[in-house]
């Protein structure tokens, strides 16, 4: 295996492939991922969130914005407004801000309903105030999925990428993913098998302060504390990720006629849970 890393959207990324990731692809690869973060970064004053963020109107989002407002569209059906992409306010209000403050600056900040702010028509976005959207609960996904792509048309067929826990695998045989445990990463609750893809989520990982890391529950502007961590194995990245998300928040039976998907979490006091068809073995 041939092995690329680098650092992007603020995390590490590994690239692993059977065959050299060519010059040109590599270049390619570091323009999308440029694209990507110019579109929905909150954390860069050039980019399009952060246009939508000063002030309402009609935004015209690139080609890959549909899959990625239909998910959070299902899911913030699913969970019954838990899940947001609206939570960028209350995100900064608690110190996750673009300055990377890490200090609150008040109480809870009231996350706008979706139609109450935002309508999405599958090619624009219609704000009627401003608002700071966040897709960090299914966006790194997104863009595993997305330079997978990139690796299929350029040829390649066997490899995995690693987005910092976002994994995705493209090959003939699948790939054994440990489950780090939430309060030891030195340890792991258990090993999953991934065919396709798998994504985590854990309230230690973006953490700041007692009760205050990146989980946000828009129902409330506040983090939530009942579950610890999640595992989502799915077909694809994208929605891996969104599920990783959404287990926070919802019973796994509702998920469950909506998606096609395995899981494990934690709650909070150690109860571990898996999905009846999950792939793998526990260890706790």
């Amino acid at each position: 295996m041939h092995c690329l890393r680098f650092d992007a959207i603020g995390t590490g990324w590994q690239l692993d492939t059977a065959a050299p990731i060519e010059t040109e692809l590599r270049s390619a690869i570091a323009a999308r991922i440029e694209e990507f973060d110019r579109t929905w970064s909150r954390f860069r004053e050039d980019s399009l969130v952060s246009q939508i963020a000063a002030m309402p109107g009609l935004w015209q989002f690139p080609g890959d914005a549909p899959a990625l407002f239909d998910l959070y569209r299902r899911l913030y059906a699913v969970t019954d407004g838990a899940v947001s992409p609206l939570v960028g306010r209350a995100l900064e209000n608690l110190g996750y801000d673009r300055g990377y403050t890490l200090r609150p600056s008040g109480g809870a900040v009231a996350v706008p309903a979706w139609d109450d702010a935002v309508a999405w028509d599958g090619h624009a976005l219609t704000t009627l105030a401003p608002v700071v959207l966040d897709v960090g609960a299914a966006g790194k996904g997104y863009l595993v999925d997305i330079l997978s792509g990139m690796l299929l048309a350029a040829g390649h067929n066997d490899f995995t990428i690693d987005g910092s826990g976002d994994i995705r695998r493209v090959g003939p045989t699948p790939i054994r993913v440990a489950l780090e445990h939430p309060l030891d990463a030195a340890m792991a609750v258990g090993v999953a098998v991934v065919p396709h893809a798998i994504c985590s989520s854990a309230t230690n990982r973006r953490a700041w302060g007692e009760g205050l890391h990146h989980v946000i529950d828009a129902t409330t502007g506040l983090p939530t504390d009942s579950v610890m961590a999640t595992w989502a194995i799915a077909a694809t990245a994208l929605e891996a990720d969104g599920l990783a998300t959404a287990l926070f928040f919802a019973d796994p039976n509702r998920l469950a006629p909506e998606f096609d998907f395995s899981w494990v979490r934690i709650h909070r006091g150690g109860f571990l849970e898996t999905s009846p068809h999950f792939d793998g073995e526990i260890f706790a």
